[in-house]
This record gives structure tokens, sequence and C-alpha cells, in this order.
């Protein structure tokens, strides 16, 4: 199973990735994360090739790849 970011380049467990645009993370503590901001070390999904997994201080959070470019 490959996953991808936007544009299409594959990504792998460790890669640094971007966001393409603002996010609202719904939840007990509500988050927004704005266009360009970075995320190191992810975490690829097993199950779904659609969703990385990230870290944001303690919180593990599930992204959707379409909103994600390589760095």
């Amino acid at each position: 199973m490959t996953v991808k970011d936007s544009n299409g380049t594959e990504l792998f467990n460790g890669d640094s990735v971007q966001l393409t645009r603002d996010l609202k993370v719904k939840g007990k503590g509500a988050l927004n994360f704005k266009k360009g901001k970075s995320f190191k070390n992810i975490s690829v999904d097993e199950d779904n090739e659609d969703h990385v997994e990230v870290r944001e201080g303690k919180a593990k959070i599930f992204i959707k790849t379409e909103f994600l470019k390589k760095k």
C-alpha cells in the first residue's frame, strides 16, 4: 500500500509534511492549524492510506493526506 500527499509524492514513516490549508480540529482541546504548519516524524496509517498520524504536543492527530505536502 502506498500513501501519497496532495501532489502525488509517496509518504513514508518519519517524513516531514506541511499543511496546504487551514484546519480546525474539533474535540476536547479544539485546535486551529494554519496553512504552512509543519509536522515532523509522521506515522503512516497501515489501515487507511488516506490518513497519517502526527503529533502536536502530547496529542496524536490523524490528518487526511489531501491536506498535506511533503517537505
